[in-house]
């Protein structure tokens, strides 16, 4: 399975609204568990079996929790069940049929 989230804290008490030491607790999460991942300015993604990817999605938000009063978890996930390697496969296909279509006009 892939699954992409964000967490954020809140009521963090820093004026200019910042969460940059919260994500960083986050993502050191996802970066230890050894799992395939991606992160982007706006989401995590992770790849793998249902277990572990919500055991790692939980931990990062209790990472998170740690730096504020409440978190924000935001999340998506593609369950295909019996396909791996789609962290970057989905990508490849995209790009292949892009590809395609300016060859074909």
């Amino acid at each position: 399975m892939l699954v992409a989230f964000s967490v954020a804290p809140s009521g963090t008490g820093n004026t200019d609204g910042s969460v940059h030491d919260a994500v960083a607790a986050a993502v050191r999460v996802v970066r230890e568990s050894g799992l395939p991942h991606r992160t982007t300015s706006m989401f995590t993604e992770i790849e793998g079996e249902w277990d572990e990817v919500f055991d790692v999605v939980r931990r990062a938000t209790d990472a998170v929790g740690r730096y504020g009063s409440r978190v924000s978890l935001v999340l998506k996930a593609d369950i295909r069940p019996g396909y791996t390697g789609e962290l970057d496969g989905k990508v490849e296909r995209l790009e292949a049929a892009i590809a395609e279509q300016d060859e074909a006009s």
